[in-house]
Parts: C-alpha cells; sequence; structure tokens
C-alpha cells in the first residue's frame, strides 16, 4: 500500500467530517487505543465517540467533550447490547497476555470478546469494524497467540461486515506503563534494526492508530469487503500525517 498524499488525505478527512458518522472504541485503555482515541479527537473525524470497556477511563476537559463511555462485563456482554447500538464505525484493540489472564484468559479476550462485541457491533448497525491483530496471526499457527489470533480474525470475517479492516502489525514500539519483561528486552534490540529496516521488525503504537484513524476515511479499495493490512502497510498508511 503507498502512502497517501497529504493533501489527498486532508479532503478525504473533510469529506469524511460532514457525514457527522459515530464510533466505539474496545480496548481504549491499551497502548494502541489510547493513541486511537487520541488520533481521531485531534483529527475531529466523528460526532460523537463511545468507549466500550470494563471501567471508566479518567477523561478530563473539553478535548474529550464528545466521548462517551459504556462499562459493560465482557462476560456477560448480551445484557450491554445496547452500548453497540448505532454506531457506523468500530476499533477493537482487544487483548492481553497469557502472563497476565493465563492460556484460558488470553482466548476469552483475543477471540471471543473480540467475536462476540463484533457480532453485537453489527447488530447494531456498524458497517465499518477496524480489528487490530498480529503479524503471521493464523488459526492453524502451533503458537497459541497467533491462533487464537488467527480465530478472531475468521470469526470476525464471517460477521459479515460491510467492511472489515484488519490490521497485523508487528512488534509494537511503545512506552508501556504495564512491566512486560520479554516484551521490553525485545523492544530493546529491535528498536535498534528499526532504523534499518523499518517496515519489518516493528512498528509504534502511533503509527498503527495514525494508519488506523486514516484508513477510516479512505474508501475501500476495489470495494473490498475485507482487506488486510500487513506490517509494511500500515507503515505506509500511517507515515502520512
Amino acid at each position: 500500500m503507498a502512502a497517501l498524499n497529504p493533501e489527498e488525505l486532508k479532503k478525504l478527512r473533510e469529506t469524511f467530517r460532514a457525514k457527522k458518522q459515530t464510533c466505539f472504541i474496545l480496548g481504549a485503555s491499551g497502548e494502541t487505543g489510547k493513541e486511537v482515541l487520541t488520533k481521531i479527537l485531534r483529527q475531529q473525524l466523528f460526532s460523537k465517540v463511545t468507549l466500550i470497556g470494563r471501567r471508566k477511563l479518567d477523561l478530563e476537559g473539553s478535548f474529550y467533550s464528545n466521548v462517551k463511555q459504556e462499562v459493560v462485563d465482557f462476560e456477560k456482554l448480551d445484557e450491554f447490547a445496547a452500548a453497540f447500538q448505532g454506531h457506523d464505525v468500530g476499533f477493537c484493540c482487544l487483548g492481553t497476555t497469557i502472563r497476565k489472564a493465563g492460556v484460558a484468559g488470553l482466548v476469552r479476550v483475543d477471540r471471543d470478546y473480540v467475536h462476540h462485541s463484533a457480532e453485537l457491533a453489527k447488530a447494531g448497525g456498524c458497517r465499518h469494524f477496524v480489528l487490530e491483530s498480529a503479524l503471521c496471526a493464523d488459526p492453524n499457527s502451533s503458537l497459541l497467540h497467533l491462533r487464537v489470533k488467527g480465530e478472531a480474525e475468521s470469526r470476525v470475517k464471517a460477521v459479515g461486515f460491510d467492511r472489515l479492516s484488519i490490521f497485523r502489525p508487528a512488534l509494537l514500539l511503545c512506552d508501556r506503563q504495564e512491566s512486560r519483561p520479554a516484551e521490553w528486552m525485545a523492544r530493546q534490540v529491535l528498536g535498534a534494526v528499526a532504523y534499518i529496516f523499518p517496515t519489518f521488525y516493528s512498528i509504534s503504537t502511533v503509527t498503527v492508530a495514525r494508519a488506523m484513524a486514516n484508513i477510516v476515511v479512505m474508501p475501500a479499495k476495489d470495494n473490498q469487503k475485507v482487506e488486510v493490512l500487513e506490517n509494511a502497510d500500515i507503515h505506509a498508511l500511517g507515515n502520512t500525517k
């Protein structure tokens, strides 16, 4: 995917704003989700933004004036179907780790919560679903994390959105508040390598978020219902400000 012309992107954003669309974000407390929220608010892309999560975030000031928060229990998600109604676009940045949630918890969050949320969003009128997955996601992978991400992709595809954008970033570079020692060590090594091979091993959460914000204002290429953006594609799309 080639980088967008900044002037072209500016016109696309203006056209999109005029539609007065609404969106929701799942996983806004995570590193990518926080960046997505910041990007879409700065660009004033949506008339209303709803954060759907387990707890309310501490958001103060006029910057968040059009942000609404819905607290849900993901184990009883059907009881909170109303939170998913009336949105044009959905951003899904849900994810956890085995260290934090265990094997069963990882499967529930990264696959089951994602799939169930997608079903409720589609039933509530969402037309464009933007899903953060992972590099090499594959339902047949021997690695649990990649298999679960691949299974989530397959299940969300089956939901049948008018448009589904799947993002497969490589190692995410960010300054996490949460301690993940193995990931921290990988970032130290690959962060330097990224200067030489910037689109292969890693990507910043800022770039991913910018690409996710950019994709929603762009028309689908060749009217594709499902588009998969690999790490190099995300770099190209996210490097246009």
